[in-house]
């Protein structure tokens, strides 16, 4: 018989019991016995027979398969070193970055990706003993022209999406604007007007700051439907 001590959603910190029992459990949780406890502040998920703690905040470590927000920081004849806001520079190779056949005695990298770049990506593989690989090469993905960059903490991702991307969805119809998440805590967005990117960027910065809180999908759809921001009113 399991029992969870913790009630969904709430605030922990290192050595909270959270349960006790037989469960399945991830990130943020360590088991001694029966008995499982907190690794981080942050906030307790409970899905049933699983349970996790999500950082509050942290750097962002990469994963393969992750989608993520990365900034062109240097520029090689064969390469490019990528921030992606882990404390681990990201490589993305030239026969990684486009389908078509790279030669490096004709073609030039900076014609493809330059330094300043922001671009859509994903983690090839990553294992901490070398930096993290990454690949453009697939639909969808490569250099995001115009648009804003916010960054949250990545921790917070999952909430701006929401549950099969209710939260994201909604921010993006009532802004009329186009957002794309990065799970490493990146946001890209943009829109025919100023002051829609304006809104829907501050409507991100509130679910950032109001992530652990109840009832946030319906505040954010009623400040959103009002036409108004925190500011305005």
């Amino acid at each position: 018989m399991s029992e969870v001590k913790i009630k969904n959603h709430e605030i922990v910190i290192p050595g909270d019991l959270l349960a006790e029992g037989t469960l399945k459990y991830g990130d943020g949780v360590i088991r001694r016995g029966n008995l499982y406890y907190s690794t981080l502040v942050g906030l307790f998920q409970d899905k049933g027979d699983f349970i996790q703690v999500k950082a509050l905040k942290g750097k962002y470590l990469p994963r393969p398969g992750d989608l993520v927000i990365g900034k062109v920081v240097e520029v090689g004849l064969t390469n490019w070193i990528v921030d992606v806001g882990s404390p681990y520079s990201a490589v993305l190779s030239a026969n990684n970055a486009t389908e078509k056949r790279f030669d490096p005695v004709k073609d030039d990298t900076r014609k493809i990706f330059d330094i300043g770049d922001i671009i859509l990506t994903k983690i090839m593989s990553f294992d901490r003993t070398r930096d993290p690989q990454i690949l453009t090469n697939e639909r969808g993905l490569g250099k995001l022209r115009g648009g804003r960059l916010v960054e949250i903490e990545a921790a917070h991702i999952p909430r701006v999406i929401g549950k099969k991307g209710t939260m994201i969805n909604m921010v993006k119809r009532l802004t009329h604007t186009q957002i794309i998440t990065g799970q490493n805590g990146r946001i890209w967005v943009q829109g025919k007007k100023v002051e829609d990117e304006l809104k829907a960027i501050e409507t991100l910065k509130k679910i950032e700051l109001e992530a652990h809180t109840q009832g946030l999908t319906d505040r954010i759809r009623e400040m959103l439907s009002n036409g108004q921001t925190e500011n305005e009113v």
